[in-house]
């Protein structure tokens, strides 16, 4: 963009300017912006930024879409992406994604543009109630006064106070104000005009808007939750003194620790250091290490370890199973939760709300760990194809090698089944790719088989809905790829159902102008939403009403949506098929579909 320095200054624009200027020098890295009238000064000050390489810029025409495309910004970098939209329902559009951000703890700006004050309730176009539209929701918001100043030096009362604003806005977004971190909205009311030429002062702070400023990562070694928001291997940590120990756990009682979604690896760290099981799910970013349970959920249910845990340490959000909800909701022993940046856990009445543990001195009860370690061995499931006979294959001998090359034949056009699915996906990712899960019926399969593996694995478990699975997957990719650049940020991978992927199908538009980020959509497409199988109502409802309102099955060729939106299609209905699609690495954007029975 060429900038116009001999236009007349509007106030909108120089109030657009401070504001978005310091939320840059603050440390915002990507502005998602999505064009309308209303937000037209912040939209050509959020261009300008880019031109200068001070943002990355990411445009998208549907807000729902932006929303969660901001989300999982703010998902994997733990710093909070910068929402712009127009006003009227462009704004509630936002609401899925702040919600989202709000029970899991993620940080999020919403800047909405809005018609001012007097032309509110009197039937005005495109003008409804914005200030507290979200509101229970948000960790600060504001409705702002309508500029009225032209700003000629960049220090006008104004100014100052909306960059003022911003800093308190990323303080609030980013948990440093004695609340979790989440989302934050400022309401934007503008006259007309709506937009004029930029401040020359912007281009004086060039400098100072063009900060290297990242998030702190935490050192020490309390472990603490919520190391799964953010890119910080260390953020399960925190400094510790002598007399700050956190809650100190001691040796005696019967202990397992469990990792939700979002957990990250203190979890792991902490049953380490213990002594104690670790149940952890597959969305958790702690699913690894020695003291890993595999098929816990039979286990819990076991009278001889499950039946006798006498303490829990909670970390992130767990949802996958009924066997841990039921753990977490027994009065009969102790639950501790470790505070992390999501809504606090309770599920019992009594959980105790803890900022922080470590684990006093003393020795590990190994018959307590042993018992869990034995019967989790025998609980694990190996997935890998049938190896090959390399000595049948060279055989000379036909009645040996024929039967070895019919079973290699087998296995190579064996259709995919779930389980076969997951493994494949989680094969293929490596700790510098990124994985995430829909919430499809596919994160339970997942989590019921998959052994441990340190990656990085994100999934939307705070209100657990089908919602923006496809964008925020996007925002991980960008924020991923950016962060790292070049082919060492690896792939983002993204596993979810059919109607998941048909829920978000707008999120595959990407603007031809921007970056393409390297990303794999696999969808596990069975015609429908099976989830509802495995639930009560599969018992009680009819076929006819099954279908009908619940499975509601379909007939869309996903190869022709991919051919709409520009991405490659593969159809992968062998494990070979499956595993050369997703490591070929032939295209930046994959939609890989995977044919499935009911």
């Amino acid at each position: 963009m060429t900038r116009d320095t001999s236009g007349a200054q509007a106030p909108s624009t120089d109030a657009a300017a401070a504001l978005i200027g310091a939320l840059v020098a603050g440390g915002v890295r990507h502005l998602v912006l999505s064009p309308g009238s209303r937000s037209q000064a912040l939209a050509l000050v959020a261009a300008e930024f880019e031109r200068r390489g001070a943002v990355r810029l990411h445009v998208r025409i549907d807000e729902r879409v932006a929303g969660f495309v901001a989300l999982g910004i703010g998902r994997e970098t733990g710093m909070p992406a910068a929402l712009v939209c127009t006003s009227g329902t462009a704004t509630a559009n936002y609401l899925p994604a702040v919600l989202e951000a709000h029970h899991a703890g993620v940080p999020l700006i919403l800047l909405t543009a809005d018609r001012p004050p007097e032309l509110r309730g009197i039937g005005a176009n495109q003008a409804t109630r914005q200030p507290g539209l979200y509101a229970g929701f948000t960790r600060w918001d504001a409705d702002l006064p309508v500029p009225t100043e032209v700003d000629r030096s960049g220090g006008s009362d104004q100014t100052t106070m909306l960059r003022q604003t911003a800093g308190e806005a990323l303080a609030a977004a980013r948990g440093e104000t004695g609340r979790p971190a989440g989302p934050v909205h400022l309401n934007l009311p503008y006259r007309d005009p709506l937009a004029g030429a930029l401040p020359t002062w912007l281009a004086a702070r060039a400098g100072a808007d063009a900060s290297d400023a990242a998030p702190p990562e935490p050192s020490g070694a309390l472990y603490q939750g919520g190391g799964g928001i953010g890119g910080s291997e260390g953020a399960h940590e925190a400094s510790a003194t002598d007399t700050d120990l956190g809650t100190v756990l001691e040796r005696g009682p019967r202990t397992v620790v469990v990792a939700g979604a979002d957990a990250g690896a203190g979890a792991e760290a902490l049953a380490h250091e213990g002594g104690w099981p670790l149940i952890a799910e597959i969305v958790s970013g702690a699913r690894f290490g020695r003291h890993l349970v595999h098929g816990y959920r039979a286990l819990l249910a076991d009278p001889a370890l499950g039946g006798r845990v006498e303490r829990v340490v909670v970390f992130g959000h767990p949802t996958l199973s009924r066997e841990v909800a039921s753990l977490l909701s027994r009065d009969d022993l102790t639950v501790l939760a470790v505070r992390g940046p999501g809504e606090a856990l309770n599920l019992n009445g009594s959980t105790l709300q803890v900022d922080a543990v470590s684990v006093a001195p003393g020795a590990t009860d190994r018959e307590w760990l042993g018992a869990w370690m034995r019967a989790s061995q025998a609980a694990s499931i190996d997935l890998s194809p049938p190896a090959p006979d390399p000595d049948a294959l060279s055989s000379a001998v036909p009645d040996e090698r024929l039967p070895a090359i019919a079973a290699e034949l087998a296995v190579l056009r064996a259709p995919v089944d779930r389980a076969a699915l997951v493994d494949a996906v989680w094969r293929a990712t490596w700790p510098h790719d990124r994985l995430m899960f829909g919430s499809s019926r596919l994160v339970r399969v997942a989590d019921s088989l998959l052994g441990g593996k340190k990656v990085r694995v994100h999934a939307n478990r705070g209100l657990a809905g089908i919602d923006g699975t496809i964008a925020t997957a996007t925002g991980i990719a960008l924020a991923s790829q950016d962060a790292v650049g070049g082919a060492a940020a690896g792939v983002t991978r993204v596993l979810l159902g059919d109607l998941a992927m048909l829920h978000d199908v707008g999120a595959l538009l990407v603007p031809p102008a921007e970056p393409s980020p390297r990303i794999q959509v696999i969808v596990g497409n069975d015609g429908g939403g099976t989830i509802f199988d495995g639930l009560e109502v599969a018992g009680v409802a009819g076929p006819e009403a099954m279908d009908r309102v619940l499975y509601t099955p379909h007939e869309v060729r996903l190869e022709a949506i991919a051919s709409a939106y520009g991405w490659e299609y593969r159809r992968a209905a062998t494990r070979s098929e499956l595993d050369q699609a997703l490591t070929s690495g032939s295209a930046s954007r994959l939609l890989v579909e995977v044919p499935l029975t009911r």
